[in-house]
């Protein structure tokens, strides 16, 4: 089968700044839309390193690569990392997972690697983490994203708020879904 066509097989693994860091600002680096979103010229040469650091120091957040095989029909033939999720658990509430990003290099988009991650992220949150009910934040100007977000169950809540991203301001849209309905 073609690359268009065949299924992503993937795996999600805990990401670690031991092992992880140059990888993960491989995937960085191969996204400048969502670099470009904030006018930024690219992702920053220390992004990965700061996020892993910022993940390690932060409890209950997890950072999972999205890990793609080298061969679908091998697992013994290895993986590349092409996404990463980043989450924290019991925040904003108890029994709640803010997904913080969810992003997939951009040679692998729209391809179902994100509807994937997120089919195997979200039986883990329930069962595995206790997570009753997700929420996250949308940038206002992500029309793909939000449109993603909806697909897959999450509503928006009517709440939004500006937070500061480098030099500018950036409005954010909450969205939440409940975990128990599938």
């Amino acid at each position: 089968p073609s690359a268009q066509t065949m299924q992503h097989i993937i795996t999600l693994i805990p990401l670690d700044a031991a092992y992880h860091t140059a990888a993960l600002q491989a995937v960085y680096a191969t996204s400048p839309a969502y670099w470009d979103m904030y006018n930024l010229p690219g992702c920053p040469p220390d992004q990965a390193e700061q996020d892993l650091k910022a993940v390690a120091e932060t409890p209950g957040r997890y950072m999972l690569g999205i890990v793609q095989r080298l061969d679908p029909y091998n697992a013994a033939a290895g993986g590349e990392l092409i996404g990463v999720v980043d989450f924290r658990l019991h925040w904003p509430g108890e029994r709640m997972a803010y997904i913080g990003m969810l992003m997939v290099a951009e040679p692998h988009q729209r391809r179902g690697v994100a509807t994937q991650a997120w089919s195997l992220l979200q039986p883990w949150l329930v069962s595995s983490a206790g997570i009753a009910r997700a929420r996250l934040g949308v940038e206002q100007f992500n029309v793909r994203a939000l449109k993603f977000w909806q697909a897959q169950g999450f509503s928006l809540t009517g709440e939004s708020n500006s937070v500061r991203v480098g030099n500018k301001f950036v409005r954010l849209l909450y969205m939440e879904r409940d975990l128990a309905s599938g």
